[in-house]
C-alpha cells in the first residue's frame, strides 16, 4: 500500500508540473513571448517547490525519470519502485498533457520542446549536449538538496531554485526539457516533429541524471565517511 501511495504521489505531482508549468510556457510562449522565457522558467521551479512541500513526505517528490535514475543509481530506491515511480511519471504527464489539451487546444503548442535550430538547420547534437548538461546540474542538485534530513526543509526550494536556473539557460535552446515525462506528455497528444524527436529529450535527460549520479558517488562526503 505504501508504494501505491508513492506512486499516485508521483502521477499527480507530475500530472500538475506538466498541465501549470507547460501551460504557462505554452500561454506566454505564443502571447508573450518576450516574457515567456522569465514566466515558463519561474513557473517550473515553482511547480517543483509547491509539489516538494505537498508531496514530498509521500514521494519524495522525484516527478521526474531522470531524477529517479539518480536516485536509483546512488541507491536510493529500489528498482521496483523506478519502475512503479517511472510508469506513474509518464501516466501523470499524459494526463496533465491531456487536460492542457481539452483547456487550450493545440494550437498552442503545450510546451512541447523542439530541436535547437529548427526547421532551418536543426541540429541534434547541440540538443542532447545541452539536455544532457542540463539534467546533470539538475539532478545532482537534488541529490545534493536531499543527502542530509536536516536540510530537508529547505530542500524543495533549493531544487526549484536549481530547475527555474536550467530553464533560464535552456529555453532559448530546446524549450528545456531535463525529464523524459514533461517531454513525452505534450509530445504524444501533439504528434507530428514533437513526437519525431521526443526521443531526444528522453535520452539526453537520462544520460545527464545517470551521470549525475555517478559524480554524486564520487563526491558524497558521507561515503568517505
Amino acid at each position: 500500500m505504501e508504494s501505491i501511495k508513492k506512486y499516485i504521489a508521483e502521477f499527480i505531482g507530475t500530472g500538475v508540473l506538466v498541465f501549470f508549468a507547460c501551460g504557462v510556457a505554452a500561454v506566454t510562449g505564443c502571447l508573450f513571448p518576450d516574457a515567456g522565457y522569465v514566466a515558463t522558467a519561474l513557473a517550473f521551479g515553482l511547480v517543483i517547490v509547491a509539489m516538494a512541500y505537498s508531496i514530498g513526505n509521500v514521494s519524495g517528490c522525484h516527478i521526474n525519470p531522470a531524477v529517479s535514475l539518480g536516485v536509483l543509481l546512488t541507491g536510493g530506491m529500489s528498482v521496483k519502485d523506478f519502475c512503479g515511480y517511472v510508469a506513474a511519471q509518464f501516466i501523470g504527464a499524459i494526463a496533465g498533457a491531456w487536460a492542457l489539451l481539452l483547456v487550450l487546444g493545440d494550437s498552442y503548442g503545450l510546451g512541447a520542446n523542439h530541436i535547437y535550430g529548427a526547421p532551418d538547420a536543426p541540429s541534434l547534437k547541440i540538443s542532447l549536449v545541452i539536455e544532457a548538461v542540463l539534467t546533470f546540474v539538475f539532478v545532482l542538485s537534488v541529490l545534493g538538496a536531499t543527502s542530509k534530513k536536516e536540510n530537508s526543509h529547505l530542500a524543495g526550494i533549493v531544487i526549484g531554485l536549481s530547475l527555474t536556473l536550467v530553464h533560464l539557460l535552456g529555453i532559448p535552446f530546446t524549450g528545456t526539457s531535463v525529464n523524459p515525462a514533461r517531454s513525452f506528455g505534450p509530445a504524444l497528444l501533439l504528434g507530428g516533429e514533437s513526437l519525431k524527436c521526443v526521443w531526444v529529450f528522453i535520452v539526453a535527460p537520462l544520460v545527464g541524471g545517470a551521470a549525475a549520479a555517478l559524480v554524486w558517488r564520487f563526491l558524497n562526503p558521507a561515503k568517505k565517511d
